[in-house]
């Protein structure tokens, strides 16, 4: 299937672009059918073969969003603009660290048991917290 899109040339920094109809999943660097114009975005000036791009829309050629838009904007297409959907950035999640190895659980002996009991009834009965004052 063939497209009408955007084909990047010029220096680093500095981008312009050529309309051209290529195969819709060619490589952008894979020469094009036909040069249909040019668009410079530092300065806007844009140049197209209405004639040509008419003639490209009616054989089947798919304009891409941008190109579809860039056409609309110069009066060679009559639709309304379209809405570029880009990809959002996907944030990476903080890295968390991995959980010790969980060590194997002791048994609980009944010694042991008593002494927890014995510090709850502890702090359960202190007489210091029941006689402070409500503020």
């Amino acid at each position: 299937m063939l497209a009408i899109k955007l084909q990047r040339i010029g220096r680093k920094h500095q981008p312009s672009y050529r309309l051209v109809v290529a195969e819709a999943r060619s490589k952008m660097a894979a020469p094009p059918v036909e040069d249909l114009g040019s668009y410079h975005p530092a300065t806007k000036a844009t140049s197209v073969k209405k004639d040509r791009i008419s003639y490209w829309l009616g054989v089947g050629a798919q304009p891409t969003v941008t190109a579809h838009n860039l056409l609309v904007a110069q009066g060679v297409i009559t639709k309304p603009k379209l809405t570029v959907k880009m990809p959002k950035a996907v944030v990476a999640a903080p890295v968390a660290e991995k959980p010790a190895e969980a060590a194997p659980e002791a048994e609980v002996t009944p010694e042991a048991e008593a002494k927890t009991e014995a510090v709850a009834e502890a702090t359960v009965e202190t007489p210091a917290a029941a006689e402070e004052p409500a503020a």
